[in-house]
């Protein structure tokens, strides 16, 4: 307390270090001195690929163009995700980031297309989704009678680099090292320094984590403690690889359920992401590079590379003067590509209670409350996809289908199973229609229908359904394909 934060000193780089590097810089640096250290001997894990609609949020924050930006990270748009045989093999469902039809005072608009089920309507849920529509028929563009809700799918390295020069441009001092020592007061129990593998030294009075799963300073020198969820979430090792981008240019993440995990498709104007997140209990590292290579549509460009992880949450991710960002503060698995979003929450919340004048435990605790619940939320939307299955072809299915949840997400099951209803609770991250979304796409059908929507008389009520599903489709039809689209708006520069 009432030692002002003169000097920030972010511990690693990456897509973490450098979000916060220039989202601090750029919102906040005028009075701060803010220095990044990172080794080129070190690599990142660096193969987030896919995000969710928030980052526009953050890049407007940055005064970022979007346009430049795509270019830099030779990105392309992404409508949601495609679940590949998740439900049971060979049967597929879209998650997408839209509304669904039109949403009542009372109910969503599942309950009113429920009762048009029952009185024989074979409309899917996705035909009232423009996103679902514009996703399958690989189209996209920006504005429009009904403006589709989008994310991005982008090259992580080349992230770090463009924002590397966002911050560089607002002052941050960026030092090349090895962090040999973290320097911990006997005293106080704050971190004072980093002593670097070269001799040199970087004090600092609020130190920033971004170190990845090594957590050097958070775990290593301040033991903030680690909430193991591996039981809920048993897949604990990725291999990734990448390959040549194909004729198409899906706007949407592929996930493809496997023998015992998923395997991720991401399309990028110069190549493609793939990667499989397994458990390596029901498969080995070797089988898994086997079953990943067997799965590719294009020829591959790099070697596969293990990553090894452990889902769960660091107990405090601000502990004294430091603050874990990124997968330094825990891990959750990148089903529904939320390992950015994280990262962007965890910098947006320390923007929001930045401690000028002084670390005051009141702000600790603030923000170590907001980051528990946010992430438990988003925990049990991933768990929720395995849990609810149809699948019982192998070990790994069963083990997931058998397995006891949270309370919180047996009661969201059970709630909508019986009566349909999802509510979203305050500074959640998912909305209903994506609970729905998977709920439904993963096999749960609820038993009743809210009763307003036998308001309607039958003809009223194809009049709605009808209506709505054909402005759907017109709004999709006069949209440009995909591959245009990005040629005409962000087209990245020919790499080598």
């Amino acid at each position: 307390m009432n030692n002002k934060i003169k000097n920030v000193v972010i511990a690693g780089g990456g897509t973490a270090g450098w979000m916060a590097a220039a989202a601090i810089a750029k919102l906040l640096g005028k009075n701060l001195s803010i220095t990044l250290v990172e080794s080129e001997e070190i690599s990142t894990v660096g193969v987030g690929e896919a995000t969710i609609p928030p980052l526009q949020t953050f890049h407007r924050l940055l005064g970022i163009d979007e346009a430049e930006f795509m270019r830099a990270v030779r990105g392309t748009f992404k409508l949601g995700i495609n679940f590949e045989s998740w439900r049971d093999v060979g049967e597929d469902y879209f998650h997408s980031f839209g509304t669904t039809g039109r949403d009542c005072w009372a109910s969503t608009f599942q309950h009113f297309w429920q009762r048009g089920l029952a009185e024989g309507y074979k409309a899917d849920y996705g035909s009232y989704c423009p996103e679902v529509l514009a996703a399958k028929q690989n189209k996209f563009a920006h504005g429009g009678g009904q403006p589709l809700k989008y994310a991005y799918h982008m090259d992580a390295s080349q992230y770090a680099v463009y924002l590397r020069g966002l911050a560089e441009r607002h002052g941050v001092k960026r030092v090349e090292g090895k962090i040999d020592r973290v320097n911990v007061d006997p005293e106080s129990g704050n971190i004072f320094s980093l002593a670097l593998a070269g001799g040199e030294t970087l004090a600092g009075d609020l130190f920033i984590d971004c170190t990845g799963f090594r957590a050097l300073l958070v775990e290593g020198a301040l033991h903030a403690g680690f909430d193991d969820w591996s039981h809920w979430l048993p897949c604990d090792s990725a291999v990734a690889v990448q390959t040549k981008g194909g004729s198409d240019l899906p706007p949407y993440t592929r996930s493809i359920a496997r023998e015992a995990g998923w395997q991720w498709q991401i399309p990028l104007q110069h190549r493609v992401g793939n990667g499989l997140v397994y458990c390596s209990k029901y498969l080995s590292d070797e089988n898994a590079k086997h079953t990943l290579l067997n799965n590719l549509d294009g020829e591959p460009l790099t070697e596969p590379k293990i990553i090894k992880f452990k889902t769960g949450q660091r107990r405090k991710s601000w502990v004294k003067n430091c603050v874990a960002i990124g997968l330094s503060s825990g891990f959750l698995e990148p089903l529904e590509s939320t390992s950015i979003h994280l990262i962007q929450r965890g910098i947006i919340r320390l923007l929001q209670l930045f401690p000028v004048n002084g670390i005051a435990p009141t702000l600790r605790d603030e923000y170590n409350k907001q980051s528990k619940s946010e992430i438990e939320f988003i925990r049990d939307f991933i768990i929720l996809h395995y849990k609810v299955t149809n699948r019982a072809d192998q070990p790994f299915w069963r083990y997931c289908k058998a397995m006891d949840v949270p309370s919180s997400l047996a009661h969201r099951i059970e709630l909508f199973k019986q009566t349909g209803r999802v509510f979203r609770t305050e500074g959640e991250l998912f909305s209903e229609n994506s609970w729905i979304q998977v709920m439904m796409g993963q096999g749960v059908m609820p038993q009743e229908y809210h009763p307003i929507a036998n308001q309607m008389t039958e003809d009223e009520q194809a009049h709605f359904l009808n209506g709505l599903r054909n402005s759907t489709e017109i709004s999709v039809k006069a949209l440009p394909a995909h591959k245009d689209y990005i040629a005409q708006y962000c087209a990245a520069f020919a790499q080598e």
